[in-house]
């Protein structure tokens, strides 16, 4: 580990004070950290050791219930000075929130977290790159909540995403970490739904956090529906994708420039070119920027991967034989086109296995449906495009099978990255039936140092 050096003291006259612990950089990554601005308006984290923390929790076999609240802001005002007392409300934000963070750091939180979150609550602009399942959601979703304070009317927050889904699941975990900040709302908007639905609800009740796609965010904010005025906190989720796309980088922009220019800007992707870094730059003020300059250490530790050499008419019959060899909880097979996604998962429902299908050929709602029945375990097999390739998080996968060669190394990452998430364990296979693919398979070999080998006819299930 490298210890990075850090400044201590105030920063002008009653301004915030930066974390007195040093800053611990692993050597797959660098940071360059700046204090915020003079006139910046984050909040001084109020810090709790793990003991506090553990008896905070241990009631109700440490879960946060609501009628447990009141003894908490009195047990509150006893543990350390730096709580804050003006307010029952405010005492349950800053108790909450803070728990939860902690709890992060001390049972689980993953490198990113720990690197991240302490500096993203002071309101420092941030670029992260980390491998898939590390937990990049928790840093923007965690250290936004604790900056904010509601006001009624006003968007404090917004947050971008390339996809409809990946909106839906960002949205919600801002739900399930808002839980006890009932005065908060959440909104999530995307095309497919009619954009009279939105600005009816915008009208009648305006969301402090939006998350969306940006050509529904654009349409909401040009139309006046969507106030972005008054947001602080301005957020890329797979930012690369966002910002390689020329149309979709002239969207970004546009709602950029209508936002306030002193806002925290932040922005994560697991994987971050040389080439689009200056590009996220441009929309920063010196950010602390965090990399994976090792592209090794980009692949999941306790993922299992594999190859099969076959012919493409070989691919239904080996695909069926490794469903009823496997030992899955839920398997991801990504396949290359809408039509070979309808047709594969018609196969597959035919030969009885519970398989369902999510292609952008659907209606939203019915993308919407068929995602939330699978996150919930209703079914166990998913067969689908790039669509679901990047930042879905779904704990039971635990398989991924490309039947389709991805077109380049990084798609192959973030398919891959769909199971062994969070340091779980995982198996990918990928089916090879022309040159082309071969060399798909070598570059990831060599981009990302791994080795991957052919498929042994027998498997330890316990590796996977």
């Amino acid at each position: 580990m490298i210890v990075g050096e850090t400044r201590t003291g105030s920063v002008g006259a009653g301004l915030i004070t930066p974390p007195k612990f040093p800053l611990l950089l692993s050597s797959s990554a660098r940071a360059r950290i700046r204090l915020p601005r003079a006139d910046s308006t984050a909040t001084r984290p109020v810090l709790f050791s793990v003991p506090e923390i553990s008896r905070m929790v241990e009631s109700k076999d440490n879960e946060v219930y609501e009628e447990d609240l009141v003894d908490y802001e009195e047990e509150v005002e006893n543990v350390t000075d730096g709580a804050p007392t003006n307010g029952s409300t405010d005492v349950v934000k800053k108790y909450v929130l803070r728990v939860q963070i902690l709890l992060t750091f001390s049972s689980g939180g993953e490198y990113v977290q720990h690197e991240c979150i302490p500096q993203a609550i002071l309101g420092m602009d941030v670029i992260c790159q980390a491998k898939s399942g590390m937990g990049k959601t928790a840093v923007f979703v965690l250290s936004t909540l604790q900056q904010i304070d509601p006001v009624a009317g006003q968007v404090a927050a917004l947050v971008l995403c390339h996809t409809r889904e990946l909106a839906y699941q960002i949205c919600h975990e801002f739900e399930r970490f808002s839980k006890y900040l009932p005065e908060l709302r959440v909104a999530v908007f995307y095309g497919g739904v009619h954009i009279k639905n939105h600005k009816d609800l915008l009208k009648n009740e305006c969301p402090h956090i939006v998350v969306g796609t940006p050509g529904r965010i654009l349409a909401l904010a040009r139309d006046k529906d969507l106030p972005l005025k008054n947001v602080r906190h301005f957020i890329l989720d797979e930012c690369d994708k966002m910002l390689e796309s020329l149309d979709m980088r002239r969207d970004v922009q546009e709602i950029f420039k209508m936002t306030p220019h002193d806002k925290q800007v932040m922005m994560f992707s697991a994987t971050l070119s040389k080439e689009i870094r200056p590009v996220c730059k441009k929309f920063m003020q010196d950010p602390m920027e965090i990399y994976v300059d090792d592209e090794a250490k980009l692949t999941l530790h306790g993922l299992v991967q594999h190859y099969i050499k076959l012919t493409e008419a070989e691919k239904n019959r080996k695909l069926n034989d490794l469903l009823d060899a496997l030992d899955f909880n839920q398997v991801v097979i990504f396949v290359k086109s809408v039509s070979r996604a309808a047709e594969l998962n018609k196969l597959l429902c035919e030969c009885n296995f519970p398989s369902i299908c999510i292609h952008s050929g659907m209606t939203q709602e019915e993308r919407l449906t068929r995602y939330k029945n699978f996150k919930e375990g209703h079914k166990r097999i998913l067969v689908a495009t790039d669509l679901v390739g990047r930042g879905i998080d779904i704990e039971r996968v635990n398989i991924v099978v490309n039947y389709d060669m991805p077109d380049s190394a990084d798609t192959y990452l973030h398919r891959v990255g769909r199971a062994g998430r969070f340091g779980t364990k995982g198996l990918a296979i990928t089916f090879v039936s022309s040159a082309s693919d071969s060399d798909v398979l070598n570059q990831v070999q060599e981009r990302f140092e791994v080795d991957i080998k052919e498929l042994p006819e027998q498997i330890d299930t316990s590796t996977y």
